[in-house]
Parts: structure tokens; sequence; C-alpha cells
């Protein structure tokens, strides 16, 4: 597998039987093989897409001082501002050359889970900067519930198998700022290496080199989508409840050549995570002699919390 597979999600809505089946073979594979698909047909439109990152834009062209006054102590970063450098990947002490942002679940009629989850951030000085991640959030949590849908097909499950644990899940999106480089990175990339920890990660921005994906032979690959499609893969959530049938690509972002460090890049990932006591045991679906049980049991927000802690955003 050296390109990612590109599906559109309209054939899956279409009405066709034959198409649909044909989109929930094609994106079972994918994420068999790789763990990535570039999807076209997805919720969001152009005019959206527009005005969130002239928004996320903005807010980051905003005084450092003025960001940090939203970066909320006490939360691990669930809500609101995270600095440059804070986060790293798992087993990595260099810091991610990177600040970002993140947007939580709107809770609907739920009032035990909206005292779980922290609440949402405001930017004072930008009045549109969360309507339009609101809006955004709404258009890519419907998208990943079909794709989930697929995969619960493709997986020989009832199709809306995941719909109740996904809504009012933990789910979060986050716009990524990778600021201009100005001095040779030690060790530092803008992302290192690592797997997501959630069900599946729907990716805007991801036009352009940058991203890369590890196949199964270890082989680094480019990911780019064309304009009008997200990069969707699977996260460790999915792929632990499916015994490593669905897999969760290891995949980083890399610096850019020197002639662009002088150059900011801005990517927007929606992490689709379920509801905390979803339980992740590995479906009797996915085991048999030649795939033998790989996982102890656990719940959603146990594994969640495991992470934060590995990543240095929740301490012990």
């Amino acid at each position: 597998m050296t390109v990612i597979p590109s599906v559109d999600l309209t054939d899956f809505i279409s009405g066709d039987a034959q198409k649909k089946q044909q989109f929930v073979n094609a994106i079972g594979k994918a994420y068999e093989d790789i763990g990535f698909v570039a999807l076209k047909g997805h919720f969001l439109n152009d005019a959206l897409v527009e005005k969130l990152y002239s928004e996320v834009k903005k807010f980051f062209s905003l005084p450092v001082e003025t960001k940090q006054h939203y970066e909320i102590p006490g939360i691990g970063g669930q809500r609101g501002y995270v600095s440059f450098g804070k986060e790293s990947a798992k087993g990595k002490k260099e810091g991610d050359l990177k600040e970002f942002w993140h947007f939580g679940q709107y809770v609907e009629n739920n009032p035990k889970l909206e005292a779980e989850y922290p609440k949402n951030v405001v930017v004072k000085e930008l009045p549109e900067f969360n309507e339009a991640g609101k809006e955004a959030y709404k258009m890519l949590e419907k998208t990943a519930k079909y794709v989930l849908r697929a995969l619960a097909l493709y997986l020989g499950l009832e199709e809306t198998y995941f719909d109740n644990y996904i809504h009012n899940g933990n789910s979060i999106l986050r716009p990524i700022h990778y600021p201009p480089i100005t001095e040779e990175p030690k060790d530092a990339v803008r992302a290192a290496a690592h797997g997501d920890i959630n069900l599946i990660t729907l990716l805007m921005g991801a036009q352009g080199r940058g991203l890369q994906v590890q196949n199964h032979k270890g082989e680094w690959i480019d990911a780019i989508a064309e304009p009008d499609e997200l990069m969707i893969n699977v996260g460790d959530m999915l792929s632990r409840h499916t015994n490593n049938k669905l897999k969760s690509t290891i995949h980083r972002v890399i610096n850019p050549p020197r002639e662009l460090w002088g150059t900011s890049r801005y990517s927007i990932p929606f992490f689709m995570h379920p509801i905390s006591d979803m339980k992740l045991d590995v479906l009797e679906a996915c085991i048999d002699e030649n795939n033998p049980k790989a996982f102890e049991n656990i719940t959603a927000g146990e594994f969640l919390t495991e992470r934060l802690i590995e990543l240095g955003l929740i301490k012990k």
C-alpha cells in the first residue's frame, strides 16, 4: 500500500444498495490495509471551511498573553488553548512544534455528561470563532456517524451499533497552528510519530506535504488529500475494539524543507470519542484461532485517562 485510497460518502447515503455495499467494502479494506482513507462527499461546505480557517488564523495571530488567558489549568488541555510545545508524543521528551485549541461536545439533554465534560471556552475578542467551531464540530460529528455506520456493517454488526456511544460523546475539534520554524529544531518535529487515542479522526487541512503515514512494511508515505477531501483514520480505541482488525496507523507531521520554514501550517482534526462508559472489550466477531483476544477489557474513559497521563497532559 503506497497511496491512500479515496472513497465518496455520497455512495453510502445514496439509497443505492450496490453503491452502499461497495463503499462499505472499500472503506473496510482500506482500514485493514493502511488505516487511512481520503473521504469526499462529507457534510462540510466550502463556505464553512473557509470561515473556520479564517477565524482560526485570527485566533492564533492574537498576542501570546491574550491566548494564554484561555489556557485553563487543571483540565488536561481538554478545552480552550494549549500553548506551544506543551504536548509531546507518547514516549517522546521533546514537545511538538505546535499550539492548538480544543472545542468539545455540545451536550444535549444529559445533565450527567454536562457535569462530566469541561465547558467550552468562549473567545471574547472573536465573536464568530466559537460559532464557526460549533458548526464545523456538528458537521464533522455527522460525517463520522455515517463512517462508523459503514464500519459497523463491515464488522458484521447492526448498522447503528455505534450511534448511542457517539451521541454526546467526548469528541474534540482541534484547530492546530504549526508556527514558522525560526531555528534548527534539535529533535522536535511538528507532530512526532503517534497513533490517535479515539475511535476515528477526521482531518481537515491535509492538502500539501507534511502528514505521513507508516504502512505495514514500516515505510513512510505522504498522505495528501484533495481540497474537497477529509483524511480519516482509525484510532487506538477502534483498533482495540476490533482486535487490530481495523488498524490504528502510526502517523506524523514532518518539518517542511528549510526554504519553507518561514511559513505557518494549519490543520484541524476532529477526534471522534465515544461516551466514557463505552466498553472497548474486543468484539467476539474479531476473535478466532489466528487472532486470539489481544487486549484486556477497559472502558473508553479509563483508556483516555491512561493516554492523557502518558502524553503529559494530566498528572497522576
